[in-house]
C-alpha cells in the first residue's frame, strides 16, 4: 500500500541556500510580512503556503524554504522522540499565548464558578452529561463507529445494552469519560492505568485477546487514511522504552509546562507511539481530557472537542502527518488542537446563552401553573426541544444521577399536573410533552 507523502516544492533539490540567505539579507523587510502571514497569523504547511503570494525577489519555494529555516532556529525541543533518534520540536506562534489565556479563563470553569453567573448549580449536571455524551459519541465516530448521534444519545440516556461494536465503542467511551471525571483524575499515569483505560475503551469492541495488552511487532499495525498508509508505528522495543519516558514526563510536577501545551503533547505522543492494536485514538483523546481535568481545567468535561474535530477529520489526520513528515514539527498538531479547544469553548458559551434564554421564557409561563424543581425543569426543556422526544423514569434518573424513587416522584408530579402524557411501549412507559405543555 502506498504511503501518504505531503507535497514539497517541485524544485526543492535545486535551491541554493546561500543565495536565498543573501536575498534575505538584502530584502529582509519583504520577507518578514510573508513570514508573519504563514507562521504567526496562521501556521501553514507548504500545501497552503504555496498559495500565498511570495515576497518580492523570492520564488514560492525559496520563501517557504527560508520560513522553515526561521521556524527551526526559533523552535524548542520537546521530550517526544522519533524512532530515528531525533526529537520533535515546537515553535510558538504569537497567537498561542492569547489562546492559552482564553482557555485558562474559560476551561478553568470561571464562567460557571462566578457567583454572578446565571448558570444554576443544578444545571451543571446537565451540561456535564451533555459534554461527556457528545464527546463519547464524536470520539467513537472519528474511529469508525457508524451509529447515529441521535440513537447513540438515546442508548446512553436509557442505559441500553449495546448490540454492535460501534455501539460498544460509544458506550465504552462514555463510561470511561465518566470514570475520568469521577475517579481517574486523582491518579498519576502508569503502565497499569494505560492498560486499564484501553481495556475499558475497547470492551466488546475489538477481539478479546487484544484488550489490555500492548501490541508487538508481530501484530504488524499500520495507520491507514483512505487507501494510503498515514503512519507506521515504531517498533515494540522503542514503544516500551518511550512509554516509560512519557509517563515520567506526564507525572513530573517540578518542571513546569503549561498544562494545555502538555496535554496536547500527551495526545500526540500516544498517537505517534500507537502502543495498542486498537483504541489508540480514543485513548489519546481520553488522556488529553484526563490531564486537563487533573490540572483543574474541570470545565473541559463539558466541552465535546471531538465533536468539533469530527466536522473536519481530514485536518486532524493531517496535523499528525505534517508533524511527522515536516522536520518533526509538533507546531502543526499544537496549532490544530489549540484552535479546536477555543472553538469548543466558544460553542459551549453560545449554547449556554441560547438555552438560558429559552429556559427563562418557558419557566416564566410554568411558574404560573406549578412550582418545579430544577431536574423537572430540565426534563421539560429536553422534551420541548423535539416533538418526538420522550423521557422515562430511567432516563430522568440517569441524566440527573438520582435515585429511582426520586426520579419516579419527579415524573409523576409532572404527569399529574398535566404537563406530561404517558404512553406504554412494551413493558416500559414513555413520557412525552402534553398538548397543554406545548401550548404554553
Amino acid at each position: 500500500m502506498e504511503h501518504i507523502t505531503v507535497l514539497t516544492p517541485h524544485d526543492w533539490d535545486k535551491l541554493d541556500a546561500a543565495e536565498i540567505f543573501q536575498k534575505f539579507a538584502a530584502k529582509r523587510s519583504n520577507f518578514l510580512e510573508y513570514s508573519t502571514k504563514i507562521s504567526e497569523d496562521n501556521y501553514m504547511h507548504w500545501e497552503k503556503a504555496r498559495f500565498v503570494d511570495s515576497p518580492e525577489g523570492f520564488t514560492s519555494s525559496e520563501a517557504w524554504y527560508l520560513a522553515r529555516e526561521v521556524r527551526k532556529l526559533s523552535a524548542k525541543q520537546t521530550p517526544i522522540k522519533a524512532e530515528n533518534g531525533d526529537f520533535f520540536t515546537i515553535y510558538r506562534p504569537n497567537y498561542v499565548d492569547k489562546h492559552l489565556r482564553y482557555i485558562d479563563m474559560y476551561a478553568g470553569g470561571q464562567f460557571l464558578l462566578d457567583k454572578t453567573s446565571d448558570v444554576a448549580k443544578s444545571e451543571k449536571q446537565k451540561y456535564l452529561t451533555r459534554g461527556i455524551m457528545e464527546e463519547a459519541i464524536a470520539s467513537s465516530q472519528l474511529e469508525g463507529a457508524d451509529t447515529s448521534r441521535k440513537y447513540a444519545k438515546k442508548m446512553i440516556v436509557e442505559n441500553k445494552k449495546p448490540t454492535s461494536k460501534s455501539e460498544w465503542m460509544i458506550m465504552n467511551n462514555y463510561k470511561t469519560l465518566q470514570a475520568i471525571e469521577e475517579n481517574y483524575k486523582e491518579r498519576e499515569l502508569s503502565i497499569e492505568m494505560l492498560l486499564e483505560l484501553q481495556s475499558m475503551l475497547t470492551e466488546n469492541a475489538i477481539d478479546e485477546p487484544d484488550r489490555g495488552r500492548f501490541r508487538n511487532d508481530e501484530d504488524e499495525i499500520v495507520v491507514n487514511f483512505g487507501h494510503k498508509i498515514a503512519h507506521v508505528p515504531p517498533s515494540e522495543a522503542f514503544v516500551r522504552k518511550e512509554l516509560d519516558r512519557l509517563i515520567k514526563y506526564v507525572n513530573d510536577t517540578d518542571n513546569f509546562v503549561h498544562p494545555v501545551m502538555k496535554a496536547i503533547s500527551i495526545h500526540f505522543w500516544i498517537g505517534y507511539l500507537h502502543p495498542f492494536v486498537d483504541g489508540n485514538g480514543r485513548l489519546a483523546r481520553t488522556l488529553f481530557y484526563w490531564y486537563m481535568i487533573k490540572n483543574e481545567y474541570w470545565a473541559m468535561a463539558y466541552l465535546p472537542i471531538s465533536m468539533v474535530i469530527k466536522r473536519a477529520p481530514k485536518q486532524y489526520t493531517y496535523s499528525y502527518i505534517y508533524t511527522e513528515q515536516d522536520n518533526l514539527d509538533l507546531t502543526y498538531f499544537l496549532d490544530y488542537n489549540i484552535k479546536k479547544i477555543v472553538k469548543s469553548i466558544d460553542e459551549f458559551v453560545e449554547y449556554i446563552e441560547r438555552i438560558r434564554a429559552e429556559n427563562i421564557e418557558v419557566e416564566d409561563k410554568l411558574r404560573e401553573l406549578i412550582i418545579l424543581n430544577d431536574r423537572q425543569k430540565q426534563s421539560i426543556h429536553y422534551l420541548l426541544a423535539d416533538e418526538n422526544q420522550y423521557i422515562t423514569i430511567t432516563t430522568h434518573q440517569n441524566m440527573n444521577r438520582i435515585s429511582r424513587g426520586t426520579s419516579r416522584n419527579d415524573i409523576l408530579t409532572l404527569e399529574e399536573s398535566g404537563l406530561l402524557k404517558s404512553v406504554k411501549f412494551g413493558t416500559n412507559i414513555r413520557y412525552y410533552a402534553s398538548d397543554r405543555l406545548r401550548a404554553l
